[in-house]
């Protein structure tokens, strides 16, 4: 039986701490001598702050900041314990389900290390772990593997996505470069004559990442940097 008292009492007495101690940690501010707010939280209500939290950790993977990279990994590992506690509340899964089924599926995505395949180079270890994947969803046609690409990504990297399946699995080829910029142009000419509507915008952002993922470069990285650009003009 969890006791949050002496669990807070056994963390106030540690001077460094491990894995198990942030699953009690968490569990002791979602309890009734916790914080109100924590025990507050759904996975719903804290959905944004694992973005940004993963937003941020990104950040510092670009600025190559050692330090802040290790902060916001921290940020990131909490909120996975977090969800995972609400879970285990709701008696749904734990955080042992998160780590046992993370292992389980990396030993079967890797059988040129786990197991008698054998593999040439890194691109035939993508194309195995592709056929594992869509064989453990059991995605059996072009379509449900295209409409695995997560809906909740950003929207430009999703088109990129979307673009890159529908080549590999034949439901559509990939334009090159020139055929995208032809349909932006088109795109840009509708705007011209007729206005701006959410429409003909979406299609010309469409062809601008099918542009990107034809010249093999991301679109979401591009335009952050572009952002970034924007942004040092005001710089004092």
């Amino acid at each position: 039986m969890f006791n949050a008292k002496d669990a807070k009492k056994e963390l106030l007495s540690k001077e460094h701490f491990e894995f198990e101690d942030l699953c009690t940690l968490v569990s002791v501010l979602r309890s009734e001598d916790g914080c109100p707010w924590d025990r507050e939280q759904t996975n719903k209500s804290i959905r944004n702050a694992f973005i940004d939290e993963t937003y941020e950790f990104i950040e510092g993977l670009d600025l190559d900041d050692d330090h802040l990279m290790c902060e916001e990994l921290g940020d990131v590992l909490f909120q996975i314990v977090f969800h995972s506690d609400i879970k285990k509340d709701n008696k749904v899964f734990a955080m042992s389900d998160v780590i046992d089924g993370i292992c389980k599926k990396m030993i079967l995505r890797h059988p040129h290390v786990f197991g008698d395949v054998s593999v040439a180079n890194s691109g035939e270890v993508l194309v195995n772990w592709e056929n594992i994947k869509n064989d453990e969803k059991q995605r059996k046609t072009p379509y449900m593997q295209l409409d695995s690409v997560s809906k909740a990504l950003p929207s430009l990297m999703r088109a990129q996505k979307l673009q890159k399946k529908a080549d590999k699995t034949d439901l559509e080829k990939l334009k090159d470069v020139s055929a995208f910029i032809a349909d932006a142009r088109e795109m840009l000419d509708v705007i011209e004559k007729n206005g701006v509507n959410c429409d003909i915008v979406g299609q010309l952002l469409f062809a601008c990442a099918g542009i990107s993922q034809a010249g093999g470069i991301e679109s979401e990285e591009a335009l952050s940097y572009e952002n970034d650009k924007f942004l040092t003009k005001f710089k004092n």
